[in-house]
């Protein structure tokens, strides 16, 4: 065969079949279909600085009654109790973040726009109403790009996976580097991230030498096909192999570095892990990790239609004290609360009335949510329900606002807006009547 028809004959086989022939295609499967569009972000250090530098959101999907938690009242089967800041009272049900509410502010004025799930979750995530001509980056999208990322550890990371309600989550527009990278249950047995764990049969070293053979496999390729595909092609491999050969990676979703006390202080149940995974990654240099409480076995999530007392007494709430109150402490105790906001909110809270199933059904006409951390001043509390609940009396908080709120203490221009691919400007940080959220001045 002449020098030519082996050229051609290489040109016929794509590159992962000249890779595979190697055996060298192992490390870029599953772990490539997070990194296949994305572009190598570096922290250049152009970001405005800010106080805070990740943020973990708790998701209670699902939306938790808000008069049962944050902003007890009359129509709630349970007491209010004072906390270790005086004159703040909040549910019996949550003794735990009681003694940590100087390190939360509530927000007991949210108002929002959609009373279903799915389109209660884009706006909760988005800020805007679903539009069939466009989709909507999402809070941790928009954050992952405006921050960049640290090391190689993924900047956005959903856990565990959102199931049917994630596509509210991801990146759209944005483009899929800026996705969340979605991590199964850290509480199951034998629970590993298969992408970041060589084979048995592959060592470092192996691999150091596999990749000098696929240089010139290469190279050999590279005569024959030149294009943008494939030079961005290279970033995403060379990601992926990072993300494997980096300790911080592996050892960010590494529990077996967690003390067995740790482990149990957090809740041996996939909400408690998945925290403390949480801890671990924006530790490691995660922008944003989100922490989804849902299906739980016992109960289900949030969406308490029927028992909403008992579901909250004997299972939902229990969970997000330890979980929440723990949380609070482990990031304080290893200095990084200062820089790492912490959200707890679910899409909209729950009906003022009980149903006749012993239930409350969806409201977003005023509702309650917990934040702290990376800057947010805590001991506050922002806004006031009427009597029942039901409707803001004092100081409406739009999601709007709340963005705003957030990109300010992590250094980001609330006013920015992103140019859709239509050719429609989409504010970061929209609020009612297409009009741009300011943060809370009382919090940051």
């Amino acid at each position: 065969m002449s020098r030519n028809d082996a050229n051609r004959a290489a040109a016929a086989w794509s590159r992962r079949d000249i890779l595979r022939v190697g055996s060298l295609s192992f490390f870029g499967l599953d772990l490539s279909r997070y990194l296949r569009l994305q572009h190598l972000m570096a922290d250049t250090g152009s970001a405005p600085r800010g106080k805070a530098q990740a943020a973990i959101l708790l998701w209670l999907n699902g939306g938790p009654s808000h008069v049962d938690t944050w902003d007890p009242k009359r129509n709630s089967s349970f007491k209010p109790i004072a906390t270790n800041v005086p004159g703040i009272r909040i549910s019996e049900l949550l003794p735990r973040v009681a003694r940590h509410m100087d390190k939360l502010s509530l927000i007991r004025s949210m108002h929002t726009l959609e009373n279903n799930h799915g389109i209660a979750h884009h706006y909760a995530m988005t800020g805007h109403r679903p539009n069939p001509a466009m989709k909507f980056p999402s809070l941790g999208s928009i954050i992952s790009k405006e921050l960049g990322a640290r090391l190689s550890v993924p900047p956005y990371v959903m856990v565990p996976d959102g199931n049917w309600f994630g596509e509210h989550f991801r990146a759209h527009m944005l483009g899929a580097s800026y996705d969340p990278m979605e991590i199964p249950d850290p509480s199951a047995k034998n629970f590993k991230i298969p992408d970041l764990r060589l084979p048995d049969s592959i060592s470092v070293e192996r691999l150091q030498q596999r990749r000098a053979m696929a240089g010139l496999v290469d190279a050999l390729y590279r005569e024959q096909m030149h294009s943008a595909e494939h030079a961005s092609l290279d970033v995403f491999q060379q990601q992926a192999l990072e993300m494997i050969l980096s300790p911080a990676v592996r050892e960010a979703f590494d529990l077996s570095k967690e003390t067995e006390q740790l482990k149990d202080a957090y809740g041996r149940n996939t909400v408690g892990q998945s925290a403390l995974i949480a801890r671990r990654l924006v530790e490691a240099g995660s922008r944003f990790v989100t922490v989804v409480d849902r299906n739980r076995p016992e109960s289900g999530d949030w969406d308490s239609h029927a028992n909403n007392d008992k579901r909250h007494r004997d299972v939902l709430v229990p969970v997000l004290d330890q979980v929440l109150s723990t949380l609070l402490a482990d990031l304080e105790q290893r200095g990084l609360l200062s820089s790492t906001i912490v959200i707890a909110m679910g899409e909209f809270g729950r009906t003022p009335d009980i149903n006749p199933n012993g239930g409350r059904d969806h409201w977003p006409q005023c509702w309650s949510l917990a934040l702290g951390g990376g800057g947010i001043r805590g001991g506050t509390i922002v806004g006031e329900s009427d009597e029942r609940g039901a409707y803001v009396k004092d100081r409406m908080v739009t999601i709007g606002d709340l963005f705003a709120t957030l990109y300010k203490a992590l250094g980001i221009d609330w006013h920015r807006e992103y140019m859709h691919p239509i050719g429609r400007p989409l504010k970061i940080a929209n609020s009612l009547d297409d009009k741009t959220g300011q943060p809370i001045q009382e919090l940051v």
